[in-house]
């Protein structure tokens, strides 16, 4: 038994698996384009997750099934110590339903919405799985894969949260690697949390001439916003707030009844993101308080909601964990820088936990994430580099019996 991931890489059986991943790219790339055409809108990942279940049932993996809410979970067995590294990839894009999906190739260029992010991760899952089937690596621990939902934007990352807190593996997973993002060389192992919430500010309305000096829960809105922009957070841990999208009102000579804004608070310190997240439901009701004290309550006062709409919890992996060093040993032996950093991810959900959990990028070039001009190159070497990693990353986590 080895996690020694030099080891690893030397021996018969890594290299036998190396040369799956070189003679099954084409393969990996037609996955790519088959997964990205079938649309996974939020809330709506349904069709994909049939489809990557049948390519999990296709590569014979356990206990396969669709949980709950839509995750499509496999089981690989190692040698059965009762624990498990799950590795994810997420099925759901950005992308709204009726976006076209349609992949265009230009020599070794994809391009489509999703097509990065984050299907060639999803590929990537499924090449990890041929590679080590066609090389007899027995592992450890059993590796649990998964293609998850609801890992962008309003989703919340309502799908891992789902596995590790009502899932029926929830007692069994020791680790947790996501497959998200090209380039590995950054490695995340800081969670950068975040609360999201509407603020919607409700008021009698009224004629703007007739009924004017009545209170405006515009106004009431401006406060906070103004408010909002003198908050001091500090650079270190890094924190930040976002006043981002905005409605309310019926027409340029009525004053409002309901007015809203939502609003974005990150931080990689949950202690931070707490003060932060006070901070802003005291401004909200002070914002009330001015805009009832400053004009007329006789047909109804200003009243304020704050109705949560994302929370993605902060933590961390210790820099010294197996996951975290098995990650930089696999990026220095294939010529990669080896850094770390801070992103929101499904791996946020893990580190809260305590959870010893990374995000890695599984390789290749590209561009244009989250626009419908994604693209991603898939140049054979470039794009076996970073698949190499990812293998070696997730031997030596789960720990190699047989090489």
């Amino acid at each position: 038994m080895t996690y020694d991931v030099s080891a690893i890489i030397a021996s018969d059986a890594f290299h036998k698996a190396q040369n799956t991943l070189r003679d099954t790219h084409d393969l990996f790339v037609d996955q790519i384009i088959e997964l990205t055409e079938i649309p996974a809108p939020p809330f709506k990942e349904d069709r994909k997750a049939k489809a990557y279940a049948q390519m999990f049932s296709d590569l014979g993996l356990e206990d396969l099934h669709l949980d709950e809410i839509g995750n499509v979970l496999g089981v690989r067995r190692g040698r059965g110590n009762g624990q498990m590294i799950a590795v994810a990839a997420h099925l759901d894009t950005v992308f709204p339903e009726g976006t076209d999906c349609t992949v265009r190739r230009e020599g070794t260029k994809l391009f489509a919405p999703g097509v990065g992010d984050d299907t060639r991760g999803l590929a990537a899952v499924l090449a990890f799985i041929r590679a080590l089937d066609a090389a007899g690596i027995e592992t450890e621990q059993d590796f649990l894969f998964i293609g998850d939902v609801g890992e962008e934007g309003l989703g919340d990352l309502r799908g891992i949260r789902h596995v590790f807190t009502e899932g029926k593996y929830r007692d069994q997973i020791a680790g947790f690697i996501t497959i998200d993002g090209l380039e590995p060389q950054e490695v995340t192992t800081v969670a950068i949390g975040s609360l999201r919430y509407r603020v919607t500010f409700t008021g009698p309305g009224g004629h703007s001439l007739s009924n004017f000096g009545r209170v405006n829960p515009a106004y009431a809105l401006g406060t906070l916003l103004t408010g909002m922009a003198s908050f001091d957070v500090p650079d270190t841990p890094r924190t930040a707030f976002c006043a981002s999208t905005f409605g309310g009102g019926t027409s340029v000579n009525a004053i409002p009844e309901q007015v809203w804004a939502e609003i974005d608070l990150r931080s990689e310190d949950q202690g931070e993101l707490e003060k932060l997240d006070a901070a802003l439901h005291a401004l909200a009701e002070q914002a009330t308080v001015r805009e009832n004290g400053r004009a007329d309550t006789s047909d109804g006062a200003i009243t304020a909601k704050i109705t949560q709409i994302g929370n993605r919890p902060a933590g961390s992996t210790a820099s010294d964990s197996k996951i975290v060093q098995a990650s930089l040993a696999a990026l220095a032996h294939f010529g990669f820088a080896q850094t770390t950093g801070a992103s929101s991810t499904d791996a946020n959900i893990p580190m809260s936990l305590g959870i010893p959990a990374i995000c890695l990028g599984s390789g290749g070039t590209g561009g244009g994430a989250h626009t419908l001009d994604e693209w991603i190159d898939v140049e054979a070497e470039q794009s076996l580099r970073g698949l190499y990693v990812g293998l070696a990353t997730l031997l030596g986590t789960a720990g190699a019996a047989n090489v």
